[in-house]
């Protein structure tokens, strides 16, 4: 059965990567993004949801696209080290990448609910695990996952599902743009994954479709790391 999905940060990256791979599928895609691509192979609604006012339109073209499955994938980094992290800073991190998400699958509730039938997938991170500069940023993160343990649980006879998706080091344009080829920046990642490359965006999307599906209705709870084996540990040089 084909659905409709919705994405939070559907414009680059990984979100991208995923619409083009559901739109593949037959998928309907509505898609959320502060900038609008070249070319979308969905709905996209052009929406900043880093501004505080965004919630209520965010809510009713979720209701109004009859959403079957969201993405929360928007995110929000501030890298800054302790002893210089402003309270500030901190709230609009955990504004950014947690309200979005609470405002969207609430409003989707009801209409999966009905069906008995729905998917959630929660972006989080590697970061989750400890990072440097990153408090904020992981501690949202972390959050997200706490989100979808709690979602799980309250959902678990509803037939919606609640996974998410934490992502190791990703070769994103955002990405390239801060840590170059040759870099000190690319040799630090690449160091923490066993692999010894990056993800690709597709690779992400593919581990996030297949959640969406059919096949993974017996799945719920679980964080997924796609992440080159950088969650366990280092490789032997």
């Amino acid at each position: 059965m084909k659905r409709r999905f919705l994405i939070t940060g559907a414009s680059k990256g990984i979100g991208l990567a995923l619409t083009n791979r559901l739109a593949e599928q037959g998928h309907t895609v509505i898609g959320i993004a502060r900038n609008k691509p070249d070319t979308f192979p969905g709905h996209l609604h052009q929406l900043d949801l880093s501004a505080r006012a965004t919630g209520n339109e965010l809510a009713t073209i979720v209701r109004d696209e009859k959403i079957d499955g969201i993405i929360n994938n928007v995110g929000l980094v501030r890298a800054e080290p302790l002893g210089d992290i402003a309270v500030e800073t901190l709230e609009e991190v955990m504004r950014v990448n947690l309200h979005p998400a609470l405002v969207a699958v609430q409003a989707a509730l009801p209409g999966m609910r009905s069906q008995g039938w729905g998917r959630i997938v929660n972006i989080s991170s590697l970061t989750v695990l400890g990072s440097v500069e990153r408090t904020s940023y992981a501690a949202a993160k972390a959050a997200l996952v706490s989100f979808t343990r709690s979602w799980a649980l309250e959902l678990a006879t509803s037939g919606i599902t609640v996974n998410a998706v934490s992502p190791g080091p990703t070769e994103t344009e955002l990405f390239r743009a801060n840590n170059p080829a040759g870099s000190e920046g690319e040799a630090r990642y690449l160091f923490g994954v066993p692999m010894r490359r990056f993800g690709r965006p597709e690779e992400i999307a593919a581990a996030i479709a297949f959640l969406l599906s059919d096949d993974a209705a017996f799945i719920t709870g679980q964080t997924v790391h796609v992440d080159g084996g950088a969650s366990i540990g280092k490789a032997l040089a």
